[in-house]
């Protein structure tokens, strides 16, 4: 009796089929409320939702709240808040289109066309977005003013500078090189996609045998190998699926045409080309896994997660929490500068609206992917799933019909519901 009960004691508990696979619930449930999404806005949109133009779209219009959400997972996790990033962006954007059409044509004599307008633009928006960004921290990390009123103040002080670069008025035409990186023009093609569907599927492949040997060799427990075979397929089939769906998106022959005038050449009969992956996806993709590798492989990502777990328990470890601030908002600014490079370079010209409300997009983006605004919790992947979500809802709201000032009621609605389900969530799991 005594034997059999000691047994029943130590005997491992049953685990569930999602506990085998170590899948994040979470996670899960944005993934299930992202298809129920699609497929409502599908049928109201009598199947317009998921065609492959609409993802196509879908997925350039999402990369630079995406790209700045990867950012705002930091500046939230150290609980912190940035509020700036809209107008930020518009600086950025100002400085990057004022330096393609007056500044380098000016001093440079550079015109457009130049193959060196392009990145010269870009490392000056990049370090624009970085001290602006370093600025605010220094404000927020030394001086000690809250983050919510320095960059409060950064929210008007940033949009009106990016209206006198400019004098108000909208800047364009700008660099082709540059037009390229927003994703409408340029394009990896069909060929090139399916080259880096192929490379996606084998670093997941990669990934996922990486990890399972480093656990056996630190003898953790693993997933059974059917779990490993089922998690590999799912990821496989969401890689290719993806490129197939952008390769079915056919230009439009008139655009060919050009296409082949411009390069002094006739469009040979029934010629037909594909889009693929736009260059602003492969940017946000490449984003991702730097931010990623940032937050699990680097000290800076574990002190950035110390301190928001504990700021106090982390200044006493010794860790420079006021640099560390510093740092973090520098990384938003330089993602805001390269979000804006996408933004303007998607409408080929610089306007004065651009980036308006991004910060209420971008800060929903980050706490739907399950961002804790009391620190110390955040992925990246959530917040890019976050900014699909939230562009989904837009996208399809637009669609139907429906009008701008009730999307962003919608929007405030779906923010505040997905702070209520986090809370609920991490009362009844337990999480801090």
């Amino acid at each position: 009796m005594t034997d059999t009960a000691s047994q029943a004691t130590t005997s491992p508990k049953k685990r569930g089929f999602i506990e085998t696979l170590e899948l994040d619930t979470r996670l899960l449930g944005m993934i299930g409320a992202f298809i129920l999404v699609c497929i409502a806005f599908n049928i109201v949109t009598d199947g317009r939702f998921l065609t492959a133009r609409n993802i196509f779209n879908l997925t350039i219009q999402t990369v630079s709240v995406a790209i700045m959400a990867t950012g705002m997972v930091f500046i939230i996790v150290t609980r912190h808040i940035d509020l700036s990033v809209g107008s930020l962006l518009a600086t950025c954007s100002a400085t990057m289109a004022m330096m393609q059409t007056a500044v380098l044509p000016g001093w440079l004599g550079l015109e457009l066309g130049s193959p060196l307008i392009a990145p010269i633009t870009i490392v000056v928006g990049l370090l624009v977005g970085a001290l602006i960004g370093s600025f605010h921290g220094y404000l927020v990390g030394y001086l000690g003013i809250p983050a919510f009123i320095v960059t409060l103040g950064g929210l008007l002080v940033w949009r009106n500078v990016a209206w006198y670069l400019t004098n108000g008025q909208t800047i364009g035409p700008l660099d082709e090189t540059y037009v390229d990186l927003g994703g409408i023009s340029g394009t990896l093609g069909e060929t090139g996609s399916w080259i880096l569907g192929l490379i996606a599927v084998l670093g997941a492949l990669y990934a996922i045998w990486n990890g399972r040997r480093a656990k056996i060799a630190h003898k953790f427990p693993v997933k059974p190998i059917w779990a490993e075979m089922l998690v590999a397929t799912v990821i496989i089939a969401v890689i290719l699926g993806f490129v197939w769906i952008l390769n079915s998106y056919q230009i439009p022959g008139p655009r060919l045409e050009r296409q082949f005038e411009a390069r002094g050449e006739t469009m040979p009969d029934g010629y037909t080309a594909a889009y693929g992956v736009p260059y602003s996806v492969l940017l946000l993709i490449g984003v991702a896994v730097v931010m990623t590798v940032v937050a699990r492989r680097t000290r800076l990502g574990r002190y950035i997660f110390a301190t928001g777990g504990n700021p106090d328990a982390a200044e006493l470890s010794g860790i420079n929490t006021r640099l560390l601030t510093v740092k973090v908002f520098a990384i938003m600014g330089a993602l805001c500068a390269l979000a804006g490079m996408v933004a303007s370079a998607r409408l080929s010209f610089h306007s004065n609206d651009i980036g308006t409300l991004d910060e209420l997009r971008v800060i929903a983006a980050a706490v739907i992917g399950g961002t804790a605004l009391s620190g110390g919790i955040g992925t990246i992947y959530g917040a890019i799933l976050g900014a699909l979500i939230m562009q989904s809802l837009q996208s399809g709201m637009a669609m139907v019909g429906v009008d701008a000032p009730l999307q962003n009621i919608v929007v405030g609605a779906v923010l505040v519901f997905a702070v209520l389900i986090d809370i609920i969530y991490r009362k009844r799991t337990g999480a801090v």
